[in-house]
């Protein structure tokens, strides 16, 4: 293996996905989730951010206008995670989903972070999520780092909005 580590600073910009229908695409990320459309690229892609980014996400139809979902059971994309800055603003999103009777596939405490996870209108996994502190992940005796995967304590995360 080589020596050569990718630099610390580096972050993951963007994801682009390739979605069947862009109306519901955006209906999901947009409506939904609340990403703003920073550029339409006529009625086959959108460039979505927060806070005015050139875009965190694209989504396009340009080799999957109509087309049925991804095999589950194929290599590929299993989910974009969506990083929120606080515990409070997940507790949003879960209380806006919930609101909107749209189904969530999973909520987990990993130990660093909590979780939920939902699929967009074309089957792609989603992963809403907040980091908790780095001084307070979970480690072992030599100090390593453990995460693990546990239910979500639902209503506590929901008593942040009180």
């Amino acid at each position: 293996m080589s020596d050569y580590k990718i630099p610390a600073q580096t972050r993951i910009g963007h994801v682009h996905l390739k979605v069947s229908d862009l109306q519901k695409s955006l209906g999901f990320y947009g409506d939904l989730l609340g990403f703003e459309v920073q550029m339409m690229y006529g009625d086959q892609a959108a460039f979505i951010s927060a806070g005015g980014y050139h875009h965190h996400i694209g989504l396009n139809t340009w080799h999957s206008k109509g087309a049925s979902p991804a095999p589950e059971y194929a290599p590929g994309l299993y989910h974009t995670a969506i990083l929120y800055p606080e515990r409070k603003d997940l507790a949003a999103i879960l209380q806006r989903l919930i609101g909107a009777k749209y189904p969530i596939t999973g909520a987990s405490d990993h130990g660093v972070s909590e979780a939920i996870y939902l699929d967009d209108p074309d089957g792609n996994g989603v992963e809403l999520y907040w980091d908790r502190p780095k001084e307070q992940w979970p480690t072992n005796e030599a100090g390593e780092m453990t995460m693990f995967t546990r239910s979500l304590n639902i209503p506590g995360l929901l008593a942040e909005l009180k």
